[in-house]
C-alpha cells in the first residue's frame, strides 16, 4: 500500500525503512510476527513523525499566506505630527486593499524612530528624513514640507509674512522633546542666532502642543500641513526658512518581507493624495 500510494515499487519502500533503521539504531516494525506491528520505538517515532508532517505543513501554508498578502505584521514607527495629518488616509486605503495585514504603529519622533530601525526594532519608518544619511538607510523620498512659525491668531507676528529668527528672542518657546527632528533643528537655529530659548513646555503630542500656542501660552514650530485648517493658530514662514524631507526609510541589508513591500508600494503612490485631504489642506 506505501508503494502504491508513493508510485515506487515495493522493495525500495523496504529498502528506505532499512536504512532509516540503521540510522536510528532500532528496529521500527515487529517482523516476527505476520502482519509487522510497530515497535515501542517505532510507534515513538510515528508520532514524532506525524507531529514533524503536521509542522512542515502549516510551516508551508503560513508561507503561502504571507507570499500572498493574506496575513502579515508590520511594524510602523509615525512621529505624532506626520501621523496626524498623513496616517488616517494611509492606515483605510491599506487596510482596504489588504485587510488580513496587521500594522502596528509606534508614535515615537524621528529621531528614537531612526534608532529603532538601525536596531531593528521596526521594520519601517514614515519620518522626516536625515539631512546625512550615516549608510544604515534605505530611504525612499516622499514629500517636502517647510517648518513654520506658529502663533496664536492674537500674536503681534501672526500677520507677518516671514520672521527672522532673531525677532523671537523674546518668545516663550514650546517645543516638542528631544526624541523629535524638530527641537533639535528649532535649537540649532537658535545656537546660530545666539539666542538662549526660554522654553516653556516640552511635550511628544502634538494636539497640546496647538492647544497652547492657539491659547497664547507661547510659539511653536509645525509642519505646514499639521497647520493649515488650523483655527486659531497662524503659520509663519521663518526667514530663512526651514525644510525637511519626508519619506520612508528601513534598515540597509534587511530582507524586507512581501508585507512590508506592499506598504511601501502604497505609501509612495497615495502620500500626494493624502495631503490633499482636507485633513491636511
Amino acid at each position: 500500500k506505501a508503494a502504491e500510494k508513493q508510485y515506487v515499487s515495493q522493495p525500495c519502500i523496504t529498502h528506505s525503512i532499512r536504512k532509516l533503521e540503521e540510522e536510528l539504531g532500532f528496529e521500527l516494525f515487529d517482523r516476527s510476527q505476520k502482519k509487522s506491528p510497530l515497535t515501542d520505538e517505532g510507534r515513538r517515532f510515528y508520532l514524532r513523525a506525524c507531529n514533524l508532517l503536521n509542522e512542515l505543513r502549516d510551516t508551508m501554508t503560513e508561507m503561502n499566506e504571507l507570499r500572498n498578502l493574506a496575513r502579515g505584521t508590520i511594524n510602523l514607527a509615525i512621529p505624532p505630527m506626520i501621523g496626524s495629518c498623513l496616517f488616517p488616509y494611509l492606515f483605510t486605503s491599506f487596510q482596504t486593499r489588504y485587510p488580513h495585514l496587521t500594522l502596528n504603529v509606534c508614535e515615537e519622533g524621528s529621531y528614537s524612530a531612526h534608532r529603532m530601525i538601525e536596531q531593528e526594532e521596526l521594520d519601517l519608518g514614515i519620518i522626516i528624513l536625515p539631512q546625512h544619511n550615516p549608510g544604515t538607510l534605505e530611504t525612499f523620498f516622499l514629500t517636502r514640507q517647510e517648518i513654520l512659525l506658529a502663533v496664536a491668531k492674537s500674536h503681534r507676528l501672526a500677520s507677518a509674512s516671514a520672521v527672522p529668527f532673531a525677532d523671537l528672542r523674546q518668545e516663550k518657546f514650546i517645543l516638542f522633546k528631544s526624541n523629535f527632528f524638530q527641537r533639535h533643528a528649532i535649537l540649532q537655529r537658535c545656537q546660530d542666532e545666539g539666542i538662549e530659548p526660554e522654553i516653556v513646555f516640552n511635550s511628544s503630542q502634538i494636539e497640546t502642543v496647538k492647544s497652547l500656542v492657539s491659547h497664547g501660552v507661547g510659539i511653536s514650530f509645525l509642519m505646514q500641513m499639521a497647520l493649515e485648517g488650523q483655527p486659531g493658530i497662524a503659520g509663519i514662514s521663518l526667514n530663512p526658512p526651514i525644510h525637511v524631507n519626508i519619506g520612508l526609510a528601513w534598515k540597509k541589508g534587511r530582507q524586507l518581507s512581501p508585507s512590508a513591500k506592499a506598504f511601501i508600494n502604497l505609501v509612495s503612490a497615495q502620500t500626494e493624495e493624502a495631503l490633499t485631504l482636507k485633513n491636511c489642506r
